[in-house]
């Protein structure tokens, strides 16, 4: 008879190298005037804590201007430091183009002090391609997007990193005059958890030449022939290999697939509008007219299936493969508990298939 102590141990699986997480569109509506309260901060919260309770990595959430859902993604993952204790907590993505380098980065350096260095930061371009509606609240970005975003970037990683933005003078309150000033507070270890969302190849070249890491999502920009993992995949390669060029290494790279893991049939009826947008979606890159602001684009699928055919799915994907970090992307527009329910199915029924649990 075969002891335990003896018994082979169980295979890794498929994507047992990977970090598991999920990201999340946290609304806050439902807002009791009498209380100051939302409920659907509340329920985010909520979310975040069952997700580690769960045994998940990392969680992170969606940022989002002039919209239902969260507008200020620094208050709420400080929040949700003091609901966890060990998930990473991290934002996909802030849009650069509407931020202040030196302000953003005492925002990003307070809020890691406060959830205990569990902070990874994912920035890019945005979303937005008609920026007219964003003048009035944030301001005209007269000299372009690009420009702009290269820009806020490059100060935003001086910034954390340390540089010297100016010299106390003699009306200086607190520091002698000639001591260099810093943005305040600065935590070593920053720098390297920034990430950029990035989909064409030349974005995450840019993102491996700085040193930071890429997060890359469930569309791609198109190209005839071309699967939308095989699409990824060279932007992971590209990214990985000017990483090295730079004398940075291999980078970080966080994947993000929507996956709708069914653990009872009624859960069918409640993802049939997902299911049909992911149906006319592969449709309609099939026949070439997939786009988004008149750029084709390629959609990764949406699988609606038991939790075993999730994961075999899933381990087949060669993009996720060459990643580091797997994130289930949430949808939004649903009730609580159905996002809940898809969460709960992930952790408890995929994420062990993938690690071989």
């Amino acid at each position: 008879m075969t002891s335990p102590a003896d018994s082979p141990a169980p295979a890794a699986g498929p994507l047992a190298h990977l970090g598991m997480g999920f990201l999340a569109f946290v609304d806050h509506t439902g807002i009791d005037a009498a209380g100051g309260r939302s409920h659907g901060l509340d329920d985010g919260l909520d979310l975040f804590a069952r997700a580690e309770s769960m045994g998940l990595d990392n969680g992170y959430v969606r940022h989002r201007h002039l919209q239902d859902y969260l507008s200020s993604p620094l208050p709420f993952l400080a929040a949700a430091g003091q609901r966890t204790s060990t998930l990473t907590l991290g934002t996909a993505l802030i849009p650069l183009r509407f931020e202040n380098a030196g302000r953003l980065a005492e925002d990003l350096a307070t809020t890691d002090l406060l959830v205990g260095g569990r902070l990874r930061i994912g920035v890019g371009s945005g979303y937005a391609k008609q920026d007219h509606v964003n003048e009035r609240a944030f301001g005209p970005v007269p000299e372009g997007v690009r420009p702009r975003v290269d820009a806020v970037l490059h100060d935003l990683l001086d910034f954390v990193g340390g540089e010297q933005v100016s010299t106390a003078d003699e009306f200086f309150e607190t520091e002698a005059e000639g001591t260099p000033l810093r943005i305040r507070p600065q935590v070593a270890s920053l720098r390297s958890r920034v990430a950029y969302g990035a989909g064409s190849v030349a974005s995450a070249e840019r993102a491996g030449k700085l040193g930071i890491g890429l997060q890359v999502s469930t569309l791609q920009p198109g190209e005839a022939g071309r699967s939308f993992e095989e699409l990824q995949l060279a932007v992971i390669e590209a990214y990985r290999a000017a990483s090295r060029a730079a004398g940075h290494g291999e980078g970080h790279v966080s994947a993000s697939r929507q996956m709708l893991p069914v653990a009872d049939p009624a859960d069918l009826e409640a993802f049939a509008d997902l299911i049909e947008r992911d149906r006319s979606r592969q449709q309609a890159m099939r026949e070439g007219g997939a786009g988004i602001g008149g750029m084709a684009v390629a959609f990764g699928r949406v699988v609606a299936d038991a939790p075993e055919a999730v994961a075999a799915f899933l381990a087949e994907d060669r993009a996720l493969a060459a990643a580091d970090e797997l994130v289930l992307a949430l949808p939004f527009g649903h009730p609580y508990p159905v996002v809940r329910r898809i969460l709960t199915t992930w952790a408890e029924q995929v994420v062990p298939l993938l690690r071989g649990a």
